[in-house]
């Protein structure tokens, strides 16, 4: 049972997503009264999100679901700088236009969440790039700059673990919490918003835009951070041996995609579900009660909800197709990726590593050494084995018992 008395605390509270809340008894109350709308920043730092990203894009999800305002924020402003938080480097600068053809890609999954349009729920998409790029550098020092305390942005976590390494943080990436903070300020005073909500990694900034609206003008605003999100074993959301998990078609196939849910840990399989798909709690709670063999069952139902969430449910479905007809039929899946071999051929090892199934050359070779590399099913030993393929002829090529690709003469 839940703490909390409004639909949208209540919610995120039973769903798993509740990390740290800014003044928890009157957000809940605020969240009672009226709708509140409530952004998210994301900063265009490629093409597309990946997995690590998409609870943030639910948490949206989530603020509709119980009747209020999603605001999608895209950071053509502070994708300028980059946000330094936890990172052991300075961002490459991106230029103007890398930037806004980002966002235009990164738009494009939003619109499988939420409901855009000019309703008191309506999710809006803003690029703070609006507000940043015209501001004047000695007007916003006076305006801005004197509510933060050097001493205090010093003490953050995110900004005390890189001095405490002893790396270099710049005076660029150093005015990245002073610009998010101002958004805040702006999206409260041009659109009502009273909530900012983030990964944990964000309370600092949240924190600081909480404080500037207060002393600006008086505002209240609220903050909510979600855990961070890591895997049963410790490893970070989103990540594999072959690369990221991107939310975008054309950056990962369908099947991959696909994929990465249905071989996720024993352990993840229900809190996964909570987050990241829309069945009903006692649904979940059947399914990841499951055990043995039969989590697999649960594990298929994960990846189908998220990639249709994230793909399409014609997408989940020819991806479970696919798996079935490789795995159970010894066959090649119409969703498998494909790796078009040209004309004079290609090497076993460059194969693999093309396809995404391995990270370098040298791992496609300590893979093939191992045994686990696969040509229609039997076992590969050269790495130097050069494939060449008649014009539509097809093989399967296999990289341990859970990811395969199709091999294709061009």
């Amino acid at each position: 049972m839940s703490q909390y008395q409004s639909d949208l605390l209540r919610l995120l509270d039973e769903r798993g997503y509740l990390h740290q809340l800014t003044d928890a008894p009157a957000l809940d109350a605020l969240a009672r009264r009226q709708v509140v709308p409530g952004y998210i920043g994301f900063d265009p730092t490629a093409p597309s999100l990946h997995v690590g990203g998409l609870v943030q894009i639910m948490l949206l999800r989530r603020l509709q679901q119980a009747g209020h305002k999603p605001i999608v924020l895209m950071g053509g402003g502070t994708g300028k700088i980059g946000d330094p938080s936890f990172k052991d480097e300075a961002r490459l600068l991106m230029t103007g236009e890398v930037i806004a053809a980002n966002i235009a890609s990164i738009k494009r999954v939003f619109e499988r969440f939420l409901t855009f349009g000019d309703g008191p729920a309506d999710a809006i998409m803003l690029d703070n790039s609006e507000w940043l790029d015209g501001l004047q550098y000695i007007p916003f020092l006076r305006e801005v700059g004197q509510h933060f305390s050097v001493n205090r942005m010093l003490s953050f976590d995110s900004v005390r673990q890189r001095l405490d390494r002893e790396q270099s943080l710049s005076f660029l990436e150093f005015n990245y919490m002073i610009t998010q903070a101002y958004d805040f300020h702006v999206l409260a005073q041009r659109h009502g918003c009273r909530l900012q909500l983030g990964g944990s990694d964000q309370w600092g900034n949240i924190v600081n835009g909480i404080e500037l609206a207060r002393r600006m003008d008086g505002t209240e605003v609220y903050g909510v951070t979600t855990p961070l999100l890591t895997t049963a074993d410790g490893a970070k959301m989103g990540k594999t041996v072959a690369g990221a998990v991107w939310l975008n078609e054309d950056m990962l196939p369908a099947y991959d995609f696909w994929q990465y849910w249905r071989n996720v840990d024993d352990r993840d399989v229900g809190r996964f579900l909570r987050l990241f798909t829309d069945l009903p709690l006692d649904e979940i709670a059947r399914l990841e009660a499951l055990k043995g063999a039969e989590i697999n069952a649960a594990k298929v139902v994960l990846a189908n909800e998220v990639t249709a969430l994230v793909r399409g449910r014609s997408a989940a479905q020819g991806a479970e197709a696919s798996a079935a007809e490789t795995f159970a039929g010894g066959g090649l899946g119409d969703d498998l990726p494909v790796l078009a071999v040209p004309p004079e051929g290609i090497r076993l090892g460059q194969a693999c590593t093309a396809l995404g199934f391995t990270a370098s050359n040298g791992e496609a070779k300590r893979k093939i050494a191992e045994g686990a590399v696969r040509i229609d099913n039997e076992p590969m030993a050269d790495p130097a084995l050069l494939i060449a393929l008649a014009p539509g002829e097809e093989r399967k090529l296999s990289v341990g018992r859970k990811r395969h690709g199709v091999l294709r003469g061009a």
